[in-house]
């Protein structure tokens, strides 16, 4: 594996998660594999669980890791072809790319969706220049359409914890009060469609995802109807993915309140579990009393954000 950016790049799902298990028995059984090889993260955006668990994944496999924040301490970069530099943007990413692969040998990729240009962000143009110009191994830390690492350690915390051998999970809009890119639900639908679990997608109207995530699952407009005999409960909020307008791209179309997550919408479920990959903004997406509960699954759940990349990243060693 040289590139991981979409569910398919994982291979068999089945095995993925057997992976998983074995490795976190035994988060050092492989530490040999990245011995002197050296793992560069760029990061154009703002990280907490993202930085600690990949870094941690990386050195658990013996690697060097070097972090480089774009907007600390590097010039800024230009990413669009054709431009003047005669603004604040001292050096292009595609100078600047090739220079970054000198000095590592897998590189992780994290880079926002812009919310202005859908074209732009949808073409995933940012991770792709370092895929077609670095000459290394390239992973998504989370892109402008998908989060694969977030997704992978979901799935692994609802393996851990089902009850039953095919759960149903629910993925619901939530409101919130900054417009977010789709990232993090493009790739829970995309990873959900590929694993055994019953799958609902409940929103209201006009934040349809993109067809190529959503696939063949089962979206319901009504709440209370898609969380009846929930076995999870995974909220997230999205702006409009604008796919039938795309002039709508990233707007906030609703702030309804209705949809929040809190004991009531928790009591519709079959003692659901509760998920989200925080942060989280607390009255806005949950309250409280349900974020806190026994049922809530936040924190094993980020935790296993280190397993999902150390899986990953040992794939990669092992294609070098």
């Amino acid at each position: 594996m040289r590139t991981f950016l979409n569910v398919e790049d994982i291979g068999n799902l089945a095995e993925a998660l057997a992976e998983a298990k074995e490795i976190k028995a035994d988060r050092f059984k492989y530490e040999a594999l990245g011995r002197h090889k050296t793992l560069l993260m760029v990061f154009f955006n703002n990280s907490l669980r993202t930085r600690l668990s990949t870094q941690k994944a990386a050195m658990n496999l013996g690697m060097n890791v070097i972090v480089l924040d774009v907007n600390a301490g590097a010039w800024r970069l230009e990413t669009e072809r054709g431009v003047i530099m005669d603004g604040d943007k001292s050096e292009h990413l595609l100078e600047a790319i090739p220079v970054m692969g000198n000095f590592c040998d897998i590189i992780g990729i994290r880079s926002f969706a812009g919310l202005k240009d859908r074209e732009y962000d949808y073409a995933e143009t940012v991770f792709n220049q370092f895929v077609q110009y670095s000459g290394r191994p390239v992973f998504a830390m989370e892109t402008a359409t998908v989060h694969p690492l977030q997704a992978f350690a979901d799935l692994i915390t609802i393996e851990e914890y089902k009850r039953k051998a095919r759960p149903k999970v629910v993925m619901t809009w939530a409101p919130h009060c900054n417009s977010l890119p789709q990232a993090v639900p493009n790739s829970f639908a995309q990873w959900m469609r590929a694993a055994d679990v019953e799958f609902v997608i409940t929103h209201p109207e006009g934040y349809e995802l993109d067809p190529r995530f959503v696939g063949d699952a089962e979206v319901d407009y009504n709440q209370r109807r898609a969380f009846e005999g929930a076995d999870y409960i995974y909220a997230k909020n999205w702006s409009c993915p604008g796919v039938t307008n795309p002039a709508s791209y990233g707007q906030i179309l609703s702030k309804d309140k209705n949809w929040t997550v809190d004991k009531e919408h928790m009591d519709w479920t079959n003692h659901a579990r509760f998920l989200h990959c925080l942060p989280v903004r607390r009255g806005l997406i949950v309250t409280d009393d349900v974020i806190e509960s026994p049922d809530s699954l936040v924190i094993p759940e980020a935790a296993n954000r280190e397993i999902s990349a150390q899986v990953v990243i040992k794939r990669i060693l092992e294609s070098l």
